[in-house]
């Protein structure tokens, strides 16, 4: 069943914005390198956050956001279990669909 989240944070900039509502689904394919997931990492399971998915790692993935000016990743807090993939962003612009998906 696909969920909503809203993206806080200049961390995806510029693919996404802080104030984008985005569409994820759980289940369906599986994650690839490359596509943009929520998730959460092991050593802070109270956050949730929306990343690329880099490589599979120890039984979790490695991700990272789009701005390299910001570094809470993978890089700070190590590997992080997928939640779901987003698979459309569907605000601001509502009549515009823009799929994340690789490959």
């Amino acid at each position: 069943m696909p969920f909503a989240v809203l993206v806080h944070g200049p961390s995806m900039a510029p693919t996404l914005r802080h104030g984008d509502a985005l569409l994820v689904r759980r289940g369906g394919r599986a994650v690839r390198p490359g596509d943009i997931v929520v998730a959460t990492f092991r050593s802070r399971p109270d956050l949730l956050v929306v990343k690329r998915a880099v490589r599979a790692q120890d039984g979790g993935w490695w991700v990272r956001g789009d701005n390299e000016l910001v570094e809470d990743d993978s890089r700070a807090y190590g590997v992080a279990d997928v939640a779901g993939r987003v698979v459309l962003r569907y605000w601001p612009r509502p009549g515009f669909m823009l799929k994340f998906r690789t490959g």
